[in-house]
């Protein structure tokens, strides 16, 4: 049978969903259950024991002997720890048991896990807790099912902890907005995501020579090659036999996993890929792509290749990022960005579309800080991502009416009716009918936004915590604004014409890659925050930690434990990159070319006792040994200022940007000159070429 015709069969087939606890579960349980996920009530004992033997049923019929609470610590990767569903019985022999007691609560050491200083290292226990909106799945032969995170004393050391408060909490503030446009039928908003995923494959062989990629995911030296990605044959490309079985192989793992694998496609730069999902709300969606990540690397080992997910493993040509498409829906099926077909709707919309454009202006250092990391400042503001600076695109057609909204002037649509926001006169409001816009950080694409700032390797946790909680906080100042109204018409309309005009600095149309925004920006007032050593102070900027408190998403305690994993992240990675890199200029790299200078050397003692000419061994043996020296110099400096790290993690991190970065980069230009002269049998591990385009 073709994979297309068991597709219906294969999809899911790995998750405990919601059919199949509706076929094994008593109707008493299954209700219990729905309403445990619509309406965040506590399930009794009794249930949770019956839905822990309905999935230890499940698992073990499909080959199951473990299970493992599956979570997401702040490493920015899952963690799992496995125990047996055997227990002891009469006779020396064991039975398969799993009890609502394990399946809602476990207890896992913390003590190695980043906590920020939430508890100290001797204190070792951490409680993971049962999610029940995020279905258990089978992975390798183990039950997983999905979990929280928290130390002893309660602190959430997890992304999915406040990823859940921050989705509840929206909700909340946009359901009071809803009931005064005389919505009464739902009861939850659902903050969707869809989060397209770029990588590279490498050829396994040639990954295994490369120390840098091994240690540090991307390369540390590396000369440009005859031929990048200045053809632009790659994009969308037919895609070759050997990434099409990959391909293939990924789909049909994560459709079983349930994950909606819905696109692939060749990206820019040679050997760059992309796969994107359906969207699905920021819980599954978030869980999915820590899935998606895993599943890719694996995988990829299966056909002797390895998945790169750095944001940029080879300089001079094209990173990776993720594009995190965000929206709102309701629970009756409407989307709350999407333009509607009547004035009433098409209000609501710009309402909603005025909370978001206040929101990133209001927190733009916040949602930078999110997409701060070491990986991520070798792509922002290149040419192939946006830069680091927050704007918001509209497009044409939308960017007119919101211009007529300031300025109330007539809105020139096919009825030529000036634009009010009463709900009997607003006109229809175009819907995607612009070009999309690759050069903004968050781009209005229908009914959606696109935040296109992440990178490739990082969890989608923390950048959607920050839009929900952002979105929350703009639409509780509306709801208290409007909830007191004696004209709702009326301040409706002078709400939204307000926020349209205190906040269109933040609306960019045109070229986020060009200079000429940089220098607009500024005039405008807009935050420019180039690096991570720049932008991760807003996590503690008074206004954003009360931002998060205020709303309950964080505790005091827990948005400075973050800010602190994340600024002693920055120096340890960039450390362990120099580290690096000194073993292979010293191991590697002057051994190869000494040798073959002195090669060259003898060839040219031999030619000069011939009368032989030899211009090319003499002038190349001279460069090599003079940038040979040259490279020894700098990789005893960066040495020896690796030794001169402050202890301050904040300092640290300024350090190892302005001085750490400084020397590797020196060192690089050197080594990487030294690559052009050097000849390719004597180059101690393979090159662009070989990387890019064997596969």
């Amino acid at each position: 049978m073709s994979t297309s015709a068991k597709l219906p069969e294969l999809f899911g087939s790995m998750v405990f969903n919601e059919e199949t606890m509706k076929d094994r579960l008593s109707s008493a349980s299954y209700k219990a259950w729905k309403t445990c996920i619509t309406e965040g009530t506590s399930l009794d004992i009794s249930t949770a024991n019956e839905i822990a033997e309905a999935m230890k049923q499940w698992a073990v019929e499909r080959g199951c002997t473990h299970y493992t609470h599956w979570f997401q610590p702040m490493t920015g990767v899952t963690a799992e720890k496995h125990d047996s569903f055997i227990s002891p019985a009469e006779g020396g022999k064991v039975i398969m048991e799993f009890s609502g007691k394990e399946l809602v609560r476990g207890e896992p050491d913390a003590s190695s896990f980043p906590s920020g200083g939430l508890r100290a290292t001797f204190e070792a226990r951490g409680y993971t807790a049962w999610d029940p909106t995020s279905f258990a799945f089978i992975k390798e032969g183990s039950l997983c099912i999905p979990t929280i995170f928290c130390s002893y004393s309660g602190h959430a050391l997890d992304k999915k902890t406040p990823l859940l408060r921050s989705m509840d909490e929206v909700s909340r503030q946009a359901i009071r907005l809803l009931r005064l446009f005389g919505d009464t039928e739902s009861k939850r908003v659902i903050a969707q995501v869809g989060a397209e995923q770029e990588y590279f494959l490498v050829d396994k062989d040639l990954y295994n020579q490369r120390e840098d990629l091994r240690l540090c995911g991307r390369t540390l030296f590396g000369a440009k090659p005859p031929k990048g990605q200045e053809l632009e044959d790659h994009y969308f490309g037919a895609i070759r036999p050997r990434v099409a079985a990959y391909m293939k192989d990924l789909d049909e793992n994560l459709w079983a996993l349930g994950v909606y694998s819905k696109t692939k496609h060749n990206e820019t730069a040679p050997s760059q890929h992309e796969m994107a999902p359906l969207y699905t709300d920021a819980n599954t969606a978030c869980d999915q792509n820590q899935l998606i990540m895993e599943v890719m690397k694996k995988v990829a080992d299966k056909h002797n290749l390895v998945c790169l997910l750095h944001e940029k493993p080879f300089a001079g040509v094209n990173g990776s990022g993720k594009h995190d498409n965000w929206s709102l829906s309701t629970d009756t099926g409407r989307n709350l960005f999407k333009p509607g077909s009547t004035p009433s709707q098409n209000a609501r919309f710009l309402l909603f579309l005025a909370a978001f454009i206040k929101g990133v202006d209001d927190y733009q250092d916040f949602l930078r800080a999110t997409v701060a990391f070491p990986g991520n400042d070798h792509r922002l503001g290149a040419f192939e991502a946006p830069p680091a600076i927050l704007s918001v695109y509209l497009g044409d057609d939308l960017n007119a009416v919101v211009e007529s909204i300031i300025q109330g002037t007539e809105f020139k649509d096919s009825g030529k009716r000036n634009l009010e926001i009463g709900v009997d006169v607003l006109p229809a409001i175009p819907q995607d009918t612009t070009d999309r816009n690759r050069t903004s950080p968050m781009a209005f694409t229908g009914n959606k936004f696109e935040f296109r700032m992440l990178g490739s390797s990082q969890s989608v946790s923390g950048p959607n915590i920050a839009l929900n909680t952002m979105m929350a906080e703009e639409l509780k100042e509306f709801a208290d604004e409007l909830e007191s109204s004696q004209d709702f018409q009326r301040d409706l309309h002078n709400l939204i014409k307000r926020v349209f005009t205190e906040h269109q600095r933040i609306i960019f149309n045109g070229n986020g890659y060009g200079d000429a925004w940089v220098k607009e920006a500024e005039h405008r007032g807009l935050s420019n925050l180039p690096s991570t050593a720049d932008a991760l102070h807003a996590y503690t900027a008074p206004k954003n930690m009360a931002l998060f408190m205020n709303h309950g998403i964080y505790t005091e305690e827990e948005i400075t434990a973050r800010a602190e994993i994340h600024v002693k992240n920055y120096s340890t990675v960039i450390g362990i990159e120099a580290s690096t890199m000194v073993d292979m200029i010293r191991h590697s790299i002057l051994p190869a070319v000494s040798e073959y200078g002195a090669t060259l050397c003898q060839r040219v003692a031999s030619k000069t006792a011939c009368g032989v000419p030899c211009r090319y061994e003499q002038s190349t043996a001279t460069t090599i040994g003079e940038l040979t020296d040259e490279l020894q110099l700098a990789c005893d400096l960066l040495e020896t200022d690796r030794t001169q790290m402050p202890g301050n993690p904040t300092e640290a991190m300024h350090y190892s940007h302005d001085v750490i970065l400084k020397d590797m980069n020196h060192a690089r230009e050197l080594a990487d000159r030294l690559e052009t002269l050097t000849s390719k049998e004597c180059w101690p591990f393979p090159v662009y070429s070989d990387l890019l385009f064997s596969v």
